[in-house]
């Protein structure tokens, strides 16, 4: 199956772990609604501490018994698995040194070295090699480049065995890893190595005109560039590589990352927020062993192969993917790229048992020509979130009886949520007790004001149950929000106080869910500037921004519009021309293409005399969003972008039919 260097991979000996009793796909769930008692177990538990103790030794057996009885038994099995990962994350972090993610790795390569960690094509990198590998790459990043430990790192490579190497090595030298997103330029990416405050840039030559572009901002800020590769193109970048080959793969010193502890930044994930540019969110080690743990939760084993094509500046590919497949002890099938053509292809070839996806990834698997083998694989387990009710039925109709663990979180947020039911269209699950644990509001929310909707009090007010509300996460020190870095204010932003009681404070996550009377959570939309296409955030304000250069536009209002048969929405923006001007559609749709990546590239112009604004100054979008881009609705001109023709070109009913039918290309 794979081609090893040392020999044919190793048999996957078992290795002393967690029990698979725990894990929540080890139970069936019951299928009756669960009794919620949450409201009676504060006062039982203030009652019994004043009850004398014989008294309290003759009640408690019955009271728990009553109060378990509303537990379904995939409750339980989830509540126990959650406990037991908390509690082994407690005690590894707070040892001296903690034992992160990256000891973990350490000590599989120490015991197993042969044990294989990641497959790239048809090549298998093993603990032990990857070991020595980062090694290597480690001590060239304090030579040739002069990383000093416990600095930030700032990367920019594709998806790729150097990817994993390379982050490896900053850990066992204490350092920040920064995973700039591979799609942006200009000004975002220049702003994102400078949010980051790292003073060394370690980029791929794949993305040179990304790198040239934004180099004498770099090099007038201080901060030095270099190639992976072993030679450099660009006058003013070194080339990396060559150092990493001469250096030595004996192990680096302990002491190099002796000052990290559970709160120390391991990572800079960044993501589009309401200021336009990315947010450098911070990734703590006690963090990033939480998200690693979702891949136990979700009922992964250690005889399990994972397949991910996402890519490894999200969160998802390298904390679930990489990282928990450390955690877990198991290979991880990187590719490049996702391809909906070659998808089963490489889980056959590979053996894949488990697939890592965001929503888009099995709509495009479902969008593909029928095969006689699309059930013909081994994939027992698909876990990731995004993913339509819709796309969730037709794939497991095609693609046979695969369990799907659906989550719901977010980079940057302190609480998270799992469908370990597997009711389908559902986020996650809640119950009385995961509720103690890990605390959220369902709050109404104004759409039209896009504020919370407040009682006379001050305070929030909940949702009934079924209905839409702004979900707030409790921040306790439990469940911390570690915030963004070097950006306070926009920290503070992500915080709501005095939701419940007076002095309390939330973390908002921006997004609309429902909550039915069985604890199961529905996703329903986002709110704010940001909306989510092709399973990555836009910033309307960074599109607006981009956009507003161009002199036949007076004003731009950037928002996403929801369409039929696809994930999240794509970009809509309602414009207003500058006087005497007439819209381009060629300028424009060469202006798109040039500085927006594909992603974030609005496809429908709304014309209007004048933008509408609120009471504060903001522009309204609500109220665009809901009245989308029909032409037999909308009076006023709209246009569709035309990769064929390289314009915008005015939206006909005949071409609005056809976007509804699949037929035109988005």
């Amino acid at each position: 199956m794979w081609d090893l260097d040392l020999g044919q991979p190793e048999t996957l000996l078992p290795v002393p772990g967690r029990p698979a009793i725990l894990h929540p796909s080890a139970w069936s769930p019951s299928g009756g609604p669960a009794m919620k008692r949450s409201w009676l177990l504060l006062p039982a538990v203030s009652l019994a501490a004043f009850l004398p103790w014989p008294l309290l030794f003759l009640l408690l057996p019955p009271l728990l018994a009553w109060l378990w009885s509303g537990l379904e038994v995939a409750d339980l099995a989830f509540i126990l698995t959650l406990l037991r990962c908390g509690l082994d994350s407690h005690v590894r972090l707070t040892r001296r040194p903690p034992v992160t993610v990256l000891e973990r790795f350490l000590d599989e390569a120490r015991r197993r070295p042969r044990l294989p960690l990641l497959v790239w094509g048809d090549r298998v990198h093993t603990f032990g090699q990857l070991d020595r590998r980062s090694s290597q790459a480690a001590r060239a990043l304090m030579g040739a480049a002069g990383v000093e430990p416990g600095t930030c790192v700032a990367v920019l490579l594709p998806n790729g065995v150097p990817y994993v190497w390379v982050t490896l090595a900053l850990a066992k030298l204490g350092c920040t890893t920064a995973c700039l997103n591979w799609h942006i330029r200009g000004r975002a990416l220049s702003h994102a190595v400078r949010a980051s405050e790292a003073k060394v840039v370690l980029a791929d030559q794949e993305f040179s005109d990304a790198v040239e572009e934004i180099l004498p901002t770099l090099r007038e800020e201080g901060v030095r560039v270099f190639f992976l590769s072993a030679s450099s193109s660009i006058p003013g970048v070194e080339p990396l590589l060559g150092h990493v080959d001469a250096a030595s793969p004996e192990p680096i010193s302990p002491a190099l990352r002796q000052g990290v502890t559970k709160d120390s930044t391991a990572f800079y994930i960044f993501t589009s927020g309401t200021t336009g540019l990315p947010k450098a969110a911070v990734l703590t080690h006690n963090k990033v062993l939480q998200i690693a743990n979702l891949q136990y939760m979700c009922g992964v084993s250690k005889t399990d192969v994972m397949y991910t094509a996402l890519p490894l500046y999200h969160a998802s590919a390298l904390f679930i993917g990489i990282m928990g497949c450390i955690e877990m002890g198991i290979p991880c099938v990187l590719s490049p790229k996702f391809s909906a053509s070659q998808f089963w292809d490489d889980c056959r070839r590979h053996r894949v048992t488990v697939i890592l996806y965001v929503g888009e990834v099995l709509r495009y698997l479902c969008a593909t020509p029928q095969r006689d083998n699309d059930r013909d694989h081994s994939v027992r387990l698909v876990l990731g979130n995004g993913l339509r009710p819709e796309v969730w039925e037709q794939f497991l109709n095609r693609f046979g009886p695969v369990r799907v663990r659906e989550f719901y979180g977010s980079t940057e947020g302190n609480v998270g949520f799992i469908n370990y039911t597997g009711r389908l269209g559902a986020v996650g699950k809640s119950f009385f007790l995961y509720r103690m644990l890990c605390p959220f509001e369902l709050i109404q929310f104004d759409t039209e004001k896009e504020e919370p909707v407040r009682d006379s009090k001050g305070f929030c007010i909940p949702v009934l149950p079924g209905q839409t509300g702004l979900l707030l996460t409790r921040v306790t020190s439990f469940n911390p929000f570690s915030g963004y870095k070097g950006s306070p204010s926009q920290t503070e932003q992500k915080l709501l106080r005095n939701v419940r009681r007076k002095g309390d404070f939330y973390f908002n996550t921006g997004d609309l869910l429902a909550l039915d009377a069985d604890g199961l959570l529905y996703f329903r939309d986002r709110i704010g500037d940001t909306f989510r296409w092709k399973g990555e955030n836009v910033s309307t304000r960074e599109v607006e921004a981009t956009l507003a250069v161009l002199d036949f536009l007076k004003e731009v209002n950037v928002y996403g519009v929801p369409v039929p048969g696809h994930e999240g929405k794509i970009g809509m923006m309602a414009v207003q021309l500058a006087p005497g001007r007439a819209l381009d559609g060629q300028r424009l749709y060469a202006h798109v293409r040039r500085t927006l990546s594909g992603f974030a590239a609005p496809n429908f112009v709304r014309v209007q005399e004048a933008l509408k604004i609120t009471g504060t100054f903001k522009l309204m979008k609500a109220r665009l969003v809901r009245e989308g881009f029909d032409p037999g609705t909308i009076s006023e001109p709209l246009y569709v972008l035309n990769n064929k023709e390289k314009t915008f070109q005015p939206l006909t009913r005949d071409i609005y039919q056809a976007i509804l039918d699949g037929k035109w290309r988005l």
